[in-house]
């Protein structure tokens, strides 16, 4: 449960972070935006002539008696101001309205559409050490924080502000002493609220964000592993596991909606003692003559706008922090640099020499993952020639899985430099250098999609012919064909729907469409039975023809053929040479590893493994 104590930091957000970040947003429909709170701070200020014209009504029928027909008139003329600033109140208010559902709507899809699109962009390192969940959770809940953020704001506290301002100087002109006390009180109120929230309720809505968001990961993460909780027995442990983590995000979320009640009882106090403040006042002032029946009527009227909107005033407060405590992680996001990002002078990547890069090059290449202090590798240098079939090969933890990382760039080497076709890949658009890589991984992941849509998600210009042919040539075809919707058939959540061997087929199929100059394998064929695996490596051994090939070998009995296998150890390449050359030396590692392999005394050499006998070498293996 040690994931579960509450983390005793401070945000890193600032308030001009938020400031920026709303800014940001708000910007490019700032025409919009104005217009819909202008217009309802028009409709705001009626209310604010409002206790003007009940006052006159009030003094103009209490001199009916006397004045007869003029009191009357007055009186009249008095409702019908009263009157049309009501009309003009609930017309502008619901043209205002109207306008503000399109601001607000449109920055919800700006937050959350770039929110993934910075994401995505975040390196490997970072979604291996993240939650998907909880970032799922950060994101919709940052978009719907920032729209009860722009409303507090622009539709609440700007409204309120305004009004409260009007109607004190309004109430001032008519009873100095009257309207000067209520504005200290009024100063007052604001700045108890605004200290309450930001000393005492934002601390805790902050850690009722930090568990919410470990409620969504936590919940996420027992849905996705359901196959694993359902073979093991452990609903009855989830379930308790789950409770756990929700206890902790209910105590956080009581203890602040408890402390915001709280916060509202002061609130109610200071209130009250306003109230009794401002008609003791007028009713001392009206006995000594200094006001009128309708001045007490003024001063009645007032209070309850005021109060109405300093309640209003105190409630904001409290939820524009508690959506600044919800909207920092996606703020964070957004702040956040991506670890590998195209220099600002990127060109596509030219392969210039027919359809396969000249050769690809690690020249003194030095790296250490951002998590570890240790360094992987350290001034290695290889060249890998155009066309070559390479093998990696070597223990758990070695560096053979880095190797191919480091050529997608999903993270940038510390020292010395990576080429491909004589250029350096951190130079050239990370886009144009991923789309010249096939890369068909050993647990492929799929998309809750169709099948043709999978297949053809590296070429998405691909026809309906073409995604046939590649299923074909992967020996994926027939068990299409046999379900019931075809290529159409949505695969279910990373592809839970198909078996192993039929997702590493359509994994197979997407790279055949793909048609890279460089294909990355790992392992491709493990997950296939022994008459499929057969049929595969012949497809496979068609689809390399004329591409670089790197294999990253679990089982040495599939590389026989690679035409040369780097042996890995601890991030250095100890050995190098085809499977010939490398099993003649009887003191060869390879040898060693490929005659245990073949006897069975070692399992496939699986990245992973062997990570709990060497504490030291765990956080190499989790990234490797």
């Amino acid at each position: 449960m040690s994931e579960l104590e509450e983390e005793k930091k401070e945000s890193n957000v600032k308030a001009r972070d938020v400031v920026r970040f709303a800014l940001h947003y708000w910007r490019p429909r700032v025409k919009l935006g104005a217009g819909a709170a202008v217009l309802m701070l028009a409709s705001v200020l009626m209310d604010a002539v409002v206790p003007v014209f009940t006052g006159r009504i009030v003094d103009a029928m209490t001199n009916v008696k006397t004045d007869g027909a003029a009191a009357m008139e007055a009186a009249w003329w008095a409702f019908g101001g009263f009157a049309l600033l009501a009309l003009l109140h609930q017309g502008l208010r619901l043209l205002s309205l109207f306008l503000w559902n399109q601001f607000a709507v449109d920055n919800l899809q700006s937050i959350v559409t770039d929110g993934l699109q910075k994401v995505q962009r975040f390196s490997a390192d970072w979604h291996a050490n993240t939650f998907a969940g909880g970032t799922v959770r950060k994101i919709t809940r940052g978009m719907w924080a920032f729209d009860s953020f722009e409303d507090t704001i622009l539709m609440g506290l700007l409204p309120a502000i305004t009004i409260m301002i009007g109607v004190t100087v309004m109430l001032t002109l008519s009873l100095p002493t009257v309207g000067i006390a209520a504005t200290l009180m009024i100063l007052a109120y604001c700045a108890v609220s605004i200290w309450m929230s930001v000393k005492i309720l934002a601390p805790r809505f902050r850690a009722s964000a930090e568990f919410d968001t470990k409620v969504g990961a936590n919940l996420a993460d027992i849905i996705t592993g359901n196959p694993t909780v359902k073979a093991f027995g452990a609903e009855a442990r989830e379930d308790q596991n789950f409770r756990d983590t929700v206890k902790f995000w209910r105590d956080k979320s009581l203890n602040a909606w408890q402390t915001g009640v709280g916060a509202d009882g002061v609130r109610s106090v200071m209130r009250l003692f306003m109230m009794v403040s401002m008609i003791a006042t007028t009713i001392v002032l009206g006995k000594s003559g200094q006001a009128t029946p309708g001045d007490i009527v003024l001063v009645i009227t007032t209070f309850f706008i005021i109060g109405g909107y300093l309640r209003d005033i105190g409630m904001h407060i409290s939820h524009l922090q508690r959506a600044i405590s919800d909207m920092e992680d996606i703020i964070g996001f957004w702040m956040r640099e991506d670890d590998v990002a195209d220099a600002a002078t990127a060109k596509p990547l030219a392969v210039r020499h027919g359809q396969r890069p000249d050769i690809i090059a690690f020249d003194a290449v030095g790296f250490k993952y951002p998590n570890t202090g240790k360094s992987i590798y350290s001034d290695m240098s290889v060249d890998i020639r155009a066309g070559e079939k390479l093998a990696l090969v070597g223990p758990s933890g070695s560096g053979k899985s880095t190797f191919v990382k480091l050529i997608q760039r999903l993270y940038n080497v510390t020292e010395g430099v990576i080429r491909i076709d004589g250029q350096d890949i951190s130079q050239v658009t990370l886009e144009s250098l991923r789309r010249s890589i096939s890369l068909v991984p050993q647990d492929p992941i799929l998309f809750h999609r169709s099948l043709s849509e999978n297949i053809a998600y590296g070429n998405r210009g691909a026809t309906q012919a073409e995604i046939e042919a590649a299923a074909k040539k992967a020996f994926a075809h027939d068990f299409i064909m046999s379900l019931p919707k075809g290529y159409d058939t949505l695969v279910g959540e990373r592809g839970v729907k198909l078996s192993g061997g039929e997702r590493q087929r359509v994994a197979i199929a997407r790279a055949i469409l793909a048609d890279a100059p460089i294909l990355i394998l790992d392992e491709a064929t493990s997950s296939l039975d022994s008459i499929s695996e057969h049929y595969i490596q012949q497809a496979l051994d068609r689809l390399t023809e004329g591409r670089t090939t790197i294999t990253i070998a679990h089982r040495l009995s599939t590389i026989q053929k690679a035409d040369r296998i780097l042996v890995f150890d601890q991030g250095r390449i100890i050995e190098q040479g085809d499977h010939a050359t490398l099993m003649s030396n009887p003191h060869s590692r390879y040898k060693a590893l490929y005659d245990m392999q073949a006897l069975e005394l070692i399992p496939e050499l699986q990245d992973g493994e062997g990570a709990a006998e060497k504490p030291e070498k765990a956080a190499l293996v989790a990234n490797d």
